[in-house]
């Protein structure tokens, strides 16, 4: 399993940019820990999204958070290997030569194209089978993504609804200066929470995923290709020059 380096770096600077930064100012971090705004910000945010969400959207998102460090690999070269090597194999021993080799593939998607020539479907019908599973994978990893877009969009909204029921709170206790302070630190910090949530976690997860989907779906089509160029009897050497046009 390839770890993505990246999201782990990006997490800590972000870390450090803020608390640095408030540092440098002159500010605590106990300054930025604050209960109340964590509950409405955090709650809000995943009420919101659960309402929005349909339960196998929201349980697919969350099983995909973990792509964000641990992307799956895409073996985009080994694999027009492979096909380049199947296809001499189908020109020499004919599609049945490819049986035994299909029921042996790891990848779930290359072993349904493969058994699909092997029962001698038509090209036009292997391409129509295997597209229609790429859009639907795609379309269902993409609303993944929007998960997470959507509780950034609405994130700082309810950091806002936060701030405000803090200067409610303050407001109320203009008599009492000392619970003025927490109602203006719930204020303030709900803002931090609401919008720092957003644009350092949220957004960028979902574009991340985003991200991987199109990376996931290009290996598939290059697959398709490769599946119906041997359905379509195409010279080894022409399906390798094909194949490698998706690496660039």
């Amino acid at each position: 399993m390839r770890v993505d380096f990246l999201s782990f770096i990006g997490i800590i600077i972000a870390f450090m940019a803020v608390l640095g930064g408030n540092w440098l100012e002159g500010g605590h971090v106990d300054s930025l820990v604050n209960g109340p705004a964590m509950i409405i910000v955090i709650g809000g945010t995943v009420g919101a999204i659960l309402l929005q969400t349909p339960v196998p959207v929201f349980l697919h998102a969350l099983r995909l958070s973990g792509r964000v460090f641990l992307p799956g690999r895409i073996n985009m070269s080994p694999t027009i290997k492979k096909l380049v090597t199947w296809s001499n194999i189908a020109r020499k021993e004919g599609l049945l030569g490819l049986e035994t080799i299909s029921e042996n593939e790891s990848d779930d998607f290359l072993r349904k194209g493969m058994q699909l020539l092997v029962d001698g479907s038509e090209p036009e019908v292997i391409r129509d089978i295997l597209e229609m599973e790429v859009d639907a994978t795609e379309h269902y990893d993409l609303q993944a993504a929007k998960v997470y877009e959507g509780m950034g969009g609405y994130s700082p909204t309810i950091g806002i609804i936060g701030a405000v029921m803090g200067l409610i709170h303050v407001m109320q206790n203009l008599a009492d200066p000392a619970k003025l302070g927490s109602g203006i630190a719930t204020a303030f910090v709900a803002t931090i929470y609401g919008v720092g949530l957003a644009n350092l976690f949220l957004l960028p997860i979902a574009a991340k995923l985003k991200t991987q989907s199109l990376g996931m779906t290009k290996y598939h089509e290059m697959v398709v290709e490769g599946v119906v160029a041997i359905a379509e009897g195409e010279n080894p050497r022409n399906i390798e020059m094909k194949l490698k046009a998706f690496l660039s």
